[in-house]
């Protein structure tokens, strides 16, 4: 029997995008570290673990300044979980912004990541866009080349399908283990996907079919980016929804943060929320999507979708 979500605590990602200064290419300073080190202390208060980056985040800086907070605290490494993303490239000089998972490519764009976050290895590596000419097996090469020397230790994507899943995962004798995809009470297509089958207003809806269903079957973990919505329902003056997630926040003792967190965890499918805000208070503001089971009801939760997408089901 598959185990109720409603019935057990929650896990949460902490997105590191927001530190390390500006999206430029200028030094961080000592109170970019300053920052980086609140944050990551206040995710660990709420009981967040692991920690989500990207190559490109901040022009490497969100890596660099994450290194330097694990080099400033002796034994954090051994007690996180250290996710990083590969295959996109910024726009540089006259070169438009682009995709590359080419071998060569994510060799080298892992060991330059590991030297900024100074560590000997992540736990998890994910394949963070689409790149339409890679060449699948020359890309499974260069993963199992670095899961054999104990640079990466699991794989995974982000922004894919199943049937890009499936591809891929057809060269490769290492697992895919993750699927990190955009998911919140805001970006509801991967819920509405499922409802509006034979519908008119589903020719509308941007998510893949069958990609909830197809990592469900695999155990693929859903980690669900801009799980928060960017904060537009924690303010109860956003609408009908906001304020529903005001009253059921007051009504629970918890946060809104807590609220529209659980309204991801509460679905069968595992979704494992991804909060990237930087400011310490909200991320603190999430602890009870850690330590609490969903407390949202099939009633409740089915209010607050109704209220977010402002009209009633089909």
């Amino acid at each position: 029997m598959t185990e109720d979500p409603a019935a057990r605590g929650g896990r949460l990602v902490y997105g590191c995008m927001g530190l390390g200064g500006g999206w430029d290419t200028l030094p961080y300073g000592a109170a970019d570290v300053a920052r980086a080190e609140a944050a990551v202390e206040a995710a660990l208060d709420a009981g967040i673990t692991a920690f989500d980056h990207a190559d490109i985040y901040r022009y490497g800086k969100s890596e660099a300044v994450f290194g330097e907070v694990l080099s400033r605290a002796p034994g954090l490494r051994d007690r996180i979980t250290l996710q990083t993303k590969v295959g996109i490239r910024l726009p540089e000089a006259d070169r438009p912004g682009l995709y590359d998972l080419r071998g060569p490519s994510v060799l080298r764009r892992v060991e330059e990541s590991l030297a900024r976050l100074r560590t000997d290895a992540v736990d998890v590596l994910l394949l963070h866009r689409p790149d339409p000419l890679a060449d699948p097996e020359e890309l499974a090469e260069a993963l199992v080349s670095l899961h054999r020397q104990g640079l990466v230790r699991r794989f995974g994507v982000s922004n894919m399908n199943a049937a890009q899943i499936a591809r891929l995962q057809s060269f490769l004798d290492v697992p895919l283990t993750v699927d990190q995809l955009e998911m919140s009470l805001h970006r509801r297509d991967w819920v509405e996907e499922a409802v509006l089958v034979n519908t008119p207003a589903g020719a509308g809806v941007g998510f893949p079919s069958g990609t909830v269903e197809y990592c469900g079957e695999r155990g693929i973990e859903l980690q669900a980016w801009g799980a928060l919505a960017g904060g537009r329902f924690s303010d109860p003056q956003a609408g009908p929804a906001g304020a529903l997630v005001a009253r059921l926040a007051e009504a629970k003792g918890t946060t809104p943060e807590a609220v529209v967190l659980w309204w991801l965890q509460r679905h069968p499918a595992g979704i494992v929320p991804v909060v990237g805000t930087s400011r310490p208070e909200r991320i603190r503001a999430c602890r009870d999507a850690v330590g609490r089971a969903p407390g949202l009801d099939h009633e409740e939760w089915y209010a607050l979708w109704t209220a977010a997408r402002g009209a009633p089901l089909p």
